[in-house]
């Protein structure tokens, strides 16, 4: 079997019966464990002995010492002497790929090959797109069994559950396929091929097949399974782990010959995005505030540019001599409008990120950093003093490391910064992670932190800093990744409402693909665009966005500059539902940084300009509407409404440029009050 993967089903005491009805000594029966192994898009089920025999002590030390990747190659004395001291857990051992040696079994689909050295002649595994059916045995009749039939007819021998649940099989295979009762003999399941593509195009999205088809009269419907259970527990991997995933056949089973009946109904897709998201209002029919939006004229987008980052030289000028930065606003607008070199980093972040307060002096500063070093190490020595056997009895804490451990292994592993094995970067991301547990543990650690964490520290490089930078970036984010994840679906409505005001044409074009929702810009969300840009794009993006201008949730007009960027190939191309979803996901590390922010720009300024802008708008983007008229000295802008930013000073720093279009333009200089140190 291939190396990688993930066991989501375990069970022994699962028995050949290789001579049934002949006899029934000991050699009859054949022991082994049955696994269901989740690797990349496939789905394995693998049966393997224990032993050629019924053998005291191999049944004693065969269970969870053995896995079903790695291959043991100890004598069964010396399985028993580890098997008390080695991790119960399989999933470690699959996806700490790196750490342990595999070898590949000379199996092929359904046939009972036979090891070298014929210790394994029963071993069997099949992927369930050969699945054909599964007979059950009659009810009350001895040992339960099931009997897999493939697709090319073979039938694979029987495997009795001597320990019973046999059904908890069955409820994990209905994770993958859809299986229905044959109307010949209600013991036989079939696996419903019509609406496997269906089925698999979700597990692919949401990295669980969680949901399935019911067929009531001619209309499907979907089908919650066990979703929210699992999206509880893990949001990010749930609902965006296999997201990049999206293949062309998840209408597969809708297309029929009517080509009217190839779209959902949009009560069943409202249905079901609800069931996704709970709390998550899809609109399907024109509201009367909808209306009012949608014929709202914004006019054009003015032309924007940007300027060169900013420089050592320009920082320390606007610091006085106890190190307090001298003029907050117009620093903020530097970096807004040019980002940061790379040199000034390690310094300005802690500033954005509000781990130094902006007032503070050096000494100050100094100050706060040894309090927060003694802080760190303290709550750091917590789960580092915690004991195997306390451990053992502390589930939650097992769960985080697990996971924390897992997902250090795969954060940006192509980056020199974290790159090769037993990297010190990696150690620190992993201490970072376990240590914040231990400062948020209610939230504790959550798939996707890790993406948040990894520029921090590759910017500061230093282990205290990197913690707290972090803390105060989670404190912008913590709803993103708590249970009910109610900082997801506020700001899929914020985004729907700011995209229909920028193009309701757009909109009404995404809802007639049932894609009206947006749920594909969830990823950009949850993780602020970590897995769409390059890693250095997203230490210039981060910082921009941390300035907090021009406006609130300025990261809700970058998405949207993006989806208006590719507007026009998704409706000149008719794209579908499917497509809509591959075209945004290949946009990852395609995507025009300094463009993109220079369009959304100019949208935040065209919205601000907009003299009837909607009620909802204005919350949505910190701005204040007032009545009072521009020719009035209360610092408005010509749209009559107050901003949460000096909006002269933000329209004043501005060169030299990088226009919308990408082109710099190295001609322009910052004019002499521009430059200045104010006062």
């Amino acid at each position: 079997m291939a190396s990688g993967g993930k066991v989501i089903y375990e069970q022994e005491g699962v028995f050949i019966h290789s001579s049934c009805g002949k006899n029934d000594d000991q050699d009859s029966l054949i022991s082994g464990v049955l696994r269901v192994i989740e690797k990349e898009n496939e789905v394995i089920v693998d049966w393997r002995p224990l032993a050629d025999t019924l053998d005291a002590s191999n049944i004693l030390c065969a269970g969870k010492d053995s896995s079903s990747v790695v291959e043991w190659t100890q004598t069964p004395k010396e399985k028993c002497s580890r098997g008390a001291d080695r991790p119960i857990s399989y999933e470690a051992e699959w996806d700490m790929v790196t750490t342990v040696s595999f070898k590949k079994k000379p199996h092929s689909n359904g046939d009972a090959t036979t090891h070298a050295n014929g210790e394994s002649k029963w071993s069997f595994l099949f992927s369930l797109t050969d699945l054909k059916s599964i007979k059950r045995n009659k009810e009350g009749m001895g040992w339960s069994y099931l009997v897999f039939c493939l697709k090319d007819d073979v039938k694979l021998p029987a495997l009795h559950f001597h320990h019973g649940d046999s059904k908890l099989l069955i409820k994990c295979l209905e994770k993958h396929v859809v299986l229905n009762e044959s109307p010949q003999d209600k013991r036989i399941l079939l696996v419903n091929s019509q609406n496997k593509s269906l089925s698999q195009s979700f597990e692919n999205l949401f990295d669980e097949s969680s949901y399935g088809l019911l067929q009531v009269g001619k209309r499907k419907i979907f089908c919650g399974i066990n979703y929210w259970k699992k999206l509880k527990k893990d949001p990010y991997t749930v609902t965006m782990g296999r997201f990049s995933k999206v293949t062309n056949y998840i209408f597969d089973s809708f297309r029929l010959s009517d080509p009217s009946s190839q779209r959902r109904p949009p009560s069943e897709m409202a249905d079901f995005l609800n069931d996704a998201i709970p709390g998550l209002k899809i609109n399907q029919q024109e509201e009367p505030g909808f209306e009012v939006i949608t014929r709202i004229d914004l006019g054009k987008q003015p032309e924007v540019s940007r300027r060169e980052p900013v420089s050592a030289e320009e920082w320390a000028k606007n610091m006085d001599s106890e190190g307090r930065i001298l003029n907050v606003d117009y620093i903020k607008q530097l970096i807004f409008k040019g980002g940061l070199c790379h040199t000034l980093r390690k310094e300005a972040w802690k500033f954005l990120l509000g781990y130094f307060p902006w007032n503070s002096t050096k000494e100050e500063r100094a100050s706060l950093q040894k309090r927060k070093t003694d802080e760190y190490f303290r709550m750091k020595l917590q789960w580092k003093s915690v004991s195997e056997e306390q451990e053992k009895r502390n589930s939650r804490l097992r769960d985080y490391r697990s996971l924390i451990e897992k997902d250090v292994n795969r954060t940006d592993r192509t980056n020199k910064f974290y790159e090769g094995e037993d990297n010190p970067g990696l150690i620190l991301l992993h201490d970072i992670l376990m240590t914040y547990c231990m400062y948020d543990f209610d939230l504790g650690y959550v798939q996707g932190m890790s993406d948040l964490l990894s520029p921090l520290l590759y910017v500061m490089e230093n282990e205290v800093d990197a913690f707290w930078c972090f803390v105060s970036y989670m404190d912008q984010m913590h709803q993103n990744f708590e249970e009910q994840m109610q900082g997801m679906k506020t700001q899929l409505i914020q985004l729907s409402t700011l995209l229909r005001l920028l193009d309701s044409g757009f909109c009404s074009y995404l809802e007639s693909q049932d894609s009206g929702y947006l749920y594909f810009c969830f990823r950009w969300l949850l993780i602020r665009f970590k897995r769409e840009f390059s890693f250095q794009d997203i230490l210039r993006l981060w910082e921009v966005m941390w300035t907090e201008l021009p406006c609130q949730n300025f990261h809700l007009l970058l998405c949207c500059a993006i989806l208006e960027s590719e507007k026009q190939q998704i409706m000149d191309k008719h794209y579908g539902f499917n497509e809509i979803l591959k075209h945004i996901n290949e946009l990852s590390m395609k995507i025009d940084v300094e463009y993109i922010l220079c369009k959304a720009e100019a949208i935040s300024m065209q919205m601000m300009n907009c003299k009837e802008l909607p009620q909802a708008v204005s919350e949505i983007l910190g701005i204040e509407s007032s009545s009072v008229t521009p020719d009035s000295d209360t610092g408005e802008d010509e749209s009559g409404a107050v901003l949460s930013c000096p909006t002269s000073l933000y329209q004043s720093v501005s060169t030299p440029v990088i226009a919308a279009n990408g082109t710099r333009d190295s001609t322009q200089q910052m004019s002499e009050t521009q430059s200045s140190t104010p006062a």
